[in-house]
């Protein structure tokens, strides 16, 4: 006859071969837990060698400098004063060449419509407009046109006439709402813009804000696929701003890019030396990255440096 083990007996090895088990897998995620932990632990230490190095690039400025950079299929973020308002001057003229395409989107507004430019459009000496320079007397320009002048050019007269055409500041920054970029105000024309020190500082932006709406562009958010492209287009095409954001990346990288630049005041102060846009990285991905330099004593070339040292360091940092 077979003896039966006592009941209390199995449930005993029971136990303790559940308990095995247990401590095996625990020791199986425990050693998956530490490599992620590890490996977590790792990138934040190389952020936070980044963010270091952005801070030591940016004291050459002496004045103040934002920074946000994202990779854009990963979400790899690092920052400098991202929330900080910084005057745009003309990288405000992105955010109205989207709302106007919107409009063209939406059939308000068509690319070939002729629009009148007169000189009472022109904006002051001093300031940037082609349009102003090569025809004095007014000219006829279609929106397609006013768009290449004042996103590719700069042109602070063809920027007035489109935000006219958008419906005003107003209109603008409804559209940016639309779109959940809200740390974003266009306040003034560029003709207001130019009449004194003060008014530039009401047209601001954070650096974040920045990047969120270029990533809102690459993600065709707001814009139908024609506009998107469009506007990349014009950003890729612009001649302004060698020196910064492209400044030191290898010959031939793409970047669709928007600048924008003051003057500087009676004490030597430079309110905004700024580049916003997005790179294409060697490994295909994308980096969305806006810096602004303001309020800085330094010279131009040390200002654009600032930025062409940041767009470097942040390159080769996620290029690989």
């Amino acid at each position: 006859m077979k003896r039966r083990l006592p009941v209390y007996i199995l449930l005993f090895v029971a136990l303790v071969s559940a308990c095995s088990g247990s401590a095996t897998t625990q020791n199986n995620n425990s050693a998956g837990a530490s490599a992620g932990s590890q490996q977590a632990k790792t990138a934040d230490n190389q952020n936070r060698e980044l963010q270091k190095e952005l801070e030591q690039i940016a004291a050459a400025a002496k004045g103040r400098v934002g920074v946000q950079a994202v990779v854009i299929e990963t979400g790899e973020t690092v920052s400098l004063n991202p929330n900080e308002h910084f005057p745009m001057q003309s990288v405000y003229k992105f955010p109205i060449g989207m709302a106007v395409l919107q409009q063209v989107d939406a059939g308000k507004l068509k690319l070939e419509q002729r629009v009148r430019v007169e000189k009472s459009d022109f904006v002051r000496e001093g300031q940037r407009s082609p349009v102003r320079d090569k025809n004095p007397q007014g000219v006829e320009l279609s929106v397609g046109e006013l768009l290449r002048f004042a996103v590719s050019e700069s042109d602070g007269t063809a920027s007035d006439v489109l935000l006219k055409l958008a419906g005003g500041a107003e209109a603008v920054n409804g559209y940016l709402k639309q779109l959940e970029v809200t740390d974003l105000v266009v306040a003034n024309s560029e003709k207001e813009i130019g009449q004194d020190w003060e008014t530039q500082y009401r047209n601001w932006a954070s650096p974040e804000s920045a990047v969120k709406l270029l990533r809102a562009l690459y993600d065709g958010r707001g814009l139908s696929a024609q506009s998107q492209k469009l506007l990349l287009k014009l950003m890729t095409e612009t001649p302004t701003g060698p020196k910064r954001l492209k400044g030191l990346l290898p010959v031939g990288t793409i970047v669709a890019h928007k600048t924008g630049t003051s003057g500087a005041n009676a004490s030597g102060i430079n309110a905004a030396t700024n580049d916003i846009g997005i790179v294409t990285l060697p490994n295909g991905r994308h980096l969305a990255i806006a810096v602004f330099v303001s309020d800085s004593p330094a010279n131009e070339a040390t200002r654009e440096g600032v930025i062409a040292k940041v767009a470097r360091a942040v390159w080769d940092k996620w290029s690989k």
